[in-house]
């Protein structure tokens, strides 16, 4: 992502997504989250994949934005699987969950931006 501004834009544009469905179920007070075999796999595969990317970052910028993303698809496996979830746990929840991809598209859109490369004397 540091390397290639097209990523950083993807990233932010799948975050500003995400954070749109999750304010989307916020809205409509719909907290708590589909306990399904498949949304339960597919958390999972995608919280792997968002932790492996971690060790595969090159800069500082690209590992915030996945450990931001493994952190809100961490909070969403853990809703997934905890059936008999509180209503107000689960509100919170999907009030943090919206938060962090937020976050997760200004982490990506600091990627867009280059170091100053120090002049040769």
């Amino acid at each position: 992502m540091c390397r290639n501004r097209f990523w950083g834009v993807i990233g932010a544009g799948a975050s500003i997504y995400f954070a749109y469905l999750a304010y989307i179920h916020i809205r409509d007070a719909d907290f708590l989250w589909p306990h399904t075999w498949w949304s339960t796999l597919t958390y999972a595969v995608w919280a792997v994949l968002a932790f492996g990317l971690l060790s595969e970052t090159r800069c500082w910028r690209e590992r915030i934005f996945f450990a931001l993303v493994f952190l809100d698809l961490v909070v969403g496996l853990v809703f997934l699987l905890w059936n008999s979830a509180p209503l107000n746990y689960a509100r919170h929840a999907r009030e943090a969950v919206f938060y962090l991809w937020i976050l997760a598209a200004l982490a990506s859109l600091t990627t867009l931006a280059r170091p100053q490369e120090k002049a040769k004397v």
